[in-house]
């Protein structure tokens, strides 16, 4: 067998999605954007520009699925629109800053959540690093046997994730009238910037939440019906999980004191401010951010092997990638590969889960931009015909390009500059890596 299956439907696809971009990168993001901002009501506001951000990048992201629904997302299209070296810096990029290390970070993630019922569960503990490595085996194991298995196991992770969530976000709305939320910027801290800067600032730190939709079109050869799955799920999903973060946020903020939440550094617990959830809430939330990350790992182990499947097969990556497991249809060696170098990181990391914002921020926003770019070539090829046309798609596309282009800028005061500069340094050290895999090709 050479190919992989079709074997995705829509309501499985909205699991997938929602289960990678709704995680505990909300709880985590929610102080960030809030001291960027400077007061709760700018915040909310944030959150709502980093969701309108994304709708012309979801639009574009939903042609360019529907006219080219195969493995490869952003490699495939670079590819096509006749710059492998960008494709391959795109995969190169992908793998080492946000795909693998996220497998390590989110299984840590995991099993540190629950340090409130068992303390020796501390992020460089060896039991917690062995737990992390069980739960990478076992979702592995599980997507080598089968995606549709797999899928099935993120739709109730999924289900079970938002629960909390939707609680959350409606108790929220009794808070309309909180003091809280309604402090300016200016009485909380003199204005350094303008309002707009200070928006875009908080917006900046909402791109961590928000990332993830990308994840289901690396498995775009494995949807069912994808001129129509792929545009419903991904546009539907935007409108969700913007709503959701908005209200998550406003009730956040309208909840917790505004000096104890920017001065909340990791998880933020809203639960512990609400009467009916004190006793209780912290391993409430505990018992929410294992399942959360624990979704999000199964999503990271299913979905990103198929982007170094997909270049292998074109003999721009380690050929090794490419192989087709005979009996199950999976990529097998790249879910192999790909977690064993995620479990080799569990050893190696330490103190991993409060660092690479701004260096998966930054990478993130460049590699995306290079997707966006990629369909003013792509409209020039006699095989691109899209089942779904973005509306006013140059506009789109040119809002897709320049307003992440903003973010970058502005990212470079929401973040701590080094990790940034790694960044860059990561993606430049690609530029050689290719030029020695395209000899190799031309030999």
């Amino acid at each position: 067998m050479s190919e992989v299956k079709r074997e995705l439907n829509l309501f499985q696809i909205v699991a997938i999605i929602v289960g990678l971009v709704i995680g505990s990168g909300i709880f985590i993001n929610i102080a960030p954007v809030q001291r960027a901002t400077g007061s709760p009501g700018l915040a909310v506001i944030a959150w709502v520009v980093g969701g309108l951000i994304l709708l012309p990048q979801i639009f574009i992201y939903a042609e360019l699925g529907t006219a080219y629904p195969k493995q490869g997302f952003g490699y495939l299209y670079l590819q096509k629109a006749g710059s492998p070296m960008l494709a391959f810096l795109y995969t190169w990029t992908a793998f080492w800053t946000s795909d693998m290390p996220s497998i390590t970070i989110l299984s840590l993630a995991a099993v540190t959540a629950l340090n409130i019922f068992f303390p020796v569960l501390t992020v460089n503990a060896i039991a917690t690093k062995l737990l992390a490595i069980a739960v990478i085996v076992i979702l592995t194991t599980i997507h080598i046997r089968s995606v549709k298995q797999g899928s099935w196991v993120q739709v109730i992770l999924t289900v079970l994730k938002i629960i909390p969530l939707v609680i959350l976000a409606i108790i929220g709305l009794f808070y309309l009238d909180s003091p809280t939320f309604f402090i300016k910027p200016h009485l909380v801290e003199p204005a350094k910037h303008s309002i707009f800067w200070l928006i875009m600032m908080g917006a900046a730190g909402t791109v961590w939440s928000y990332a993830g939709f990308p994840n289901i079109m690396y498995m775009a050869g494995e949807i069912k019906n994808p001129k129509r799955n792929i545009p419903l799920a991904l546009i539907g999903c935007a409108i969700f999980v913007m709503l959701m973060y908005v209200l998550i946020s406003y009730a956040s903020a309208a909840i917790i004191p505004h000096e104890e939440l920017i001065n909340t550094q990791g998880f933020l617990n809203p639960f512990k401010y609400l009467p009916i959830f004190s006793t209780f809430a912290a391993g409430f939330l505990g018992i929410a951010a294992f399942i959360s990350c624990v979704g999000a790992t199964n999503v990271c182990i299913m979905s990103q092997p198929r982007l170094e499947y997909a270049m292998a097969k074109d003999g721009l990556f380690f050929a090794v990638f490419g192989k087709i497991h005979p009996k199950f249809g999976t990529p097998v060696n790249s879910i192999l590969l790909q977690s064993g170098l995620a479990i080799i990181l569990v050893f190696i990391s330490q103190n991993t889960l409060d660092t690479l914002l701004g260096y998966f921020t930054f990478s993130y926003l460049l590699q995306n931009i290079l997707v966006y770019a990629s369909i003013f070539w792509l409209h020039k090829r006699d095989d691109y015909h899209p089942s779904y046309r973005s509306p006013m798609w140059r506009i789109m596309a040119m809002l897709s390009i320049v307003l992440p282009i903003i973010l970058i800028i502005a990212s470079f005061n929401t973040f701590p500059l080094i990790g940034i500069l790694f960044s860059i340094t990561f993606i430049i050290a690609g530029i050689p890596v290719y030029y020695i895999f395209k000899r190799k090709n031309s030999s």
